[in-house]
């Protein structure tokens, strides 16, 4: 008798461009379950709750990108506490209780600054003040960084990603993005491909190390720069990669295939 079937997707607008499903179906390929499927669904943060709502016992997890994960955390039967303290889920995960609510992002960033060869943080930035930037900020402070500055568009914007700092015992300064001095030897910019040039053309110099969280089209116009002065650069891919392979193992119960996970996205 067939094994039912089992299915897992990514939620978000726009999702065409998402490298998840390539990620999770090489998982479920080296995990040896040809049950599980893994689609893309285009849905906004109105639609997640009725989505969710409708759903058979056939579905198991879902990964969460934009706009949907302040509303991942608003419909969840039961939400973590980093979830809860960053206001905003990337995954969800079907169990017993309903649907509960994980952040598998802050392990994305600690472990693509870890694999790079950072693994202890005195100071650092962060550039931009969304969600993925409060993510980064977790990170940073896991790593010890007791002051972290936050360089940004609006200042006024800035509070989400503060409070989280407050809540973490960690100081924070806030600069604008034009005429800002970045001297963090550590920076992780959140900044979208609209605000490239402007991140672009800030004082970078020899001896930091900048994570870009974006990854398509690469080299971003901040990675070039940073090359350029002599600074190392690492790659948004790599955090897509580590925070997928917890995602992963939440939704399959399984360690994930790394080596499996790597090739596919070296190979796509």
């Amino acid at each position: 008798m067939a094994e039912p079937r089992q299915r897992a997707a990514v939620l978000g607008r726009p999702v065409t461009h998402s490298l998840s499903p390539l990620l999770h179906r090489a998982a479920y390929a080296g995990l040896g379950l040809p049950d599980w499927t893994y689609d893309a669904l285009d849905v906004g943060a109105e639609d997640v709750a009725p989505l969710l709502a409708g759903l058979g016992e056939e579905w198991r997890g879902f990964s969460v990108t934009m706009p949907c994960k302040r509303a991942a955390v608003d419909v969840a039967d039961v939400v973590e506490p980093l979830p809860r303290l960053l206001q905003a889920a990337n995954t969800l995960v079907r169990t017993d209780a309903g649907w509960r609510a994980e952040n598998t992002d802050v392990t994305g960033v600690g472990m693509a600054l870890q694999v790079a060869g950072v693994e202890q943080v005195d100071h650092a930035a962060i550039l931009g003040a969304g969600g993925t930037a409060a993510a980064a900020a977790v990170a940073l402070a896991s790593l010890g960084a007791e002051q972290v500055d936050l360089v940004v568009r609006d200042p006024a914007r800035a509070g989400d990603v503060r409070r989280v700092l407050d809540t973490l015992g960690v100081r924070t300064r806030v600069f604008p993005l034009d005429g800002a001095r970045v001297d963090a030897p550590v920076v992780v910019s959140t900044v979208p491909v609209g605000g490239q040039p402007a991140v672009a053309a800030l004082d970078w110099h020899s001896g930091q190390t900048v994570l870009d969280v974006l990854y398509a089209p690469w080299p971003t116009p901040l990675a070039e720069r940073v090359t350029a002065a002599g600074g190392t650069v690492i790659g948004g891919l790599e955090v897509l990669f580590w925070q997928a392979t917890v995602q992963v193992e939440l939704m399959t119960g399984q360690s994930a295939p790394l080596g499996a996970m790597r090739a596919a996205l070296d190979a796509r």
